[in-house]
């Protein structure tokens, strides 16, 4: 199987949860990260912005097929127009 993340990704993540052990990671609230995941987190989407070998969001590409689906399915959907009864 091909590799997900590129090395300079893996180093990113690596330096996040560097960061969260040491008390100084701080998200995009400035709160500080106490949980791994979020450290991971930050870590890839870092990756991501510079432009690193790193998959999309789980979140982005379940929408993208939903939208995808929805699209399928106003397509498909047949219109029926309604007969006016004009009284004259």
């Amino acid at each position: 199987m091909a590799r997900q993340y590129s090395p300079k990704a893996s180093a990113k993540v690596g330096r996040a949860m560097k960061k969260r052990k040491a008390g100084t990671l701080r998200s995009g609230s400035g709160r500080k990260v106490k949980s791994r995941k979020q450290a991971i987190a930050i870590g890839l989407s870092e990756a991501r912005r510079e432009g690193k070998k790193v998959p999309p969001k789980k979140g982005a590409r379940s929408s993208a097929k939903k939208t995808a689906k929805k699209a399928s399915k106003t397509s498909t959907k047949k219109t029926t127009k309604k007969k006016s009864s004009k009284k004259r």
